[in-house]
């Protein structure tokens, strides 16, 4: 019987050097968002798909997120690493990964929000047998992302540059990961995980598209950070 993705990797070691004009002095995940962190509502959400285990991989003031950690997410079963030197996402991830017993973990970014059915993605990555499983947002009017590229098993076949587009999948930073090939086949150096890791399987048959067409934000630029503001009292229950 297919298992749920029960352990998660949260990023959240980033600088938000395009945040602090509007957020200083503390991480992005911990950025106030009507009132409560950004990490609150990350959280939320995924414990309500059945997370049960949460590993942070910390870099940037990173004593600020376990204070909060402990104070406010005491309930929740959570470990920590930290990064004491910038590792980037690749190396992130890596690092974390080391940490976890799943032989199938989600990896989520601490500043963005994608409302994705993790039993759906569970069931894509299980089926295609893909080292990494990544899930897709279809986006209109595109300039800030790159287009995702599938063929016509589903598979990714191309990552574009990042150029104005009418519509197209985009990669919507949530990736289910077969632990043991993605440690076994990564160094043990600072690497980006798209640039590094992702780009040169496109092709190959390890990366699948899992398509989802849920609520998207990505708070690291301030026109978005303003707009999850006045977005999420409604899409989240503020009382939970």
């Amino acid at each position: 019987m297919l298992g749920q993705l029960d352990t998660a990797i949260v990023l959240a070691g980033g600088f938000g050097t395009r945040l602090q004009q509007v957020v200083q002095d503390v991480p992005k995940c911990l950025a106030p968002i009507a009132g409560k962190p950004f990490l609150h509502y990350l959280l939320q959400g995924l414990a309500q798909q059945g997370v049960q285990q949460f590993v942070f991989s910390l870099g940037y003031k990173h004593e600020q997120v376990v204070d909060y950690l402990q104070r406010e997410q005491a309930n929740r079963s959570w470990k920590v690493v930290v990064e004491h030197s910038p590792l980037g996402t690749g190396g992130a991830i890596r690092l974390a990964a080391q940490t976890v017993n799943a032989a199938h973990v989600l990896v989520v970014n601490g500043d963005t929000w994608f409302d994705v059915d993790l039993t759906q993605l569970a069931i894509d990555h299980h089926q295609s047998n893909a080292e990494v499983t990544i899930a897709l947002k279809p986006m209109q009017d595109i300039d800030r992302y790159g287009l995702v590229e599938l063929d016509e098993r589903g598979f990714i076949s191309a990552f574009g540059e990042k150029q104005p587009a009418v519509s197209g999948f985009i990669n919507g930073g949530v990736y289910a990961l077969n632990v043991d090939e993605f440690v076994q086949s990564t160094p043990h150096i600072n690497f980006s995980m798209e640039q590094a890791f992702l780009s040169p399987r496109a092709g190959t048959g390890k990366l699948f598209g899992s398509i989802h067409r849920g609520y998207f934000i990505d708070i690291g630029i301030p026109s978005d950070f303003d707009r999850a503001s006045v977005e999420f009292p409604s899409l989240f229950k503020l009382n939970a």
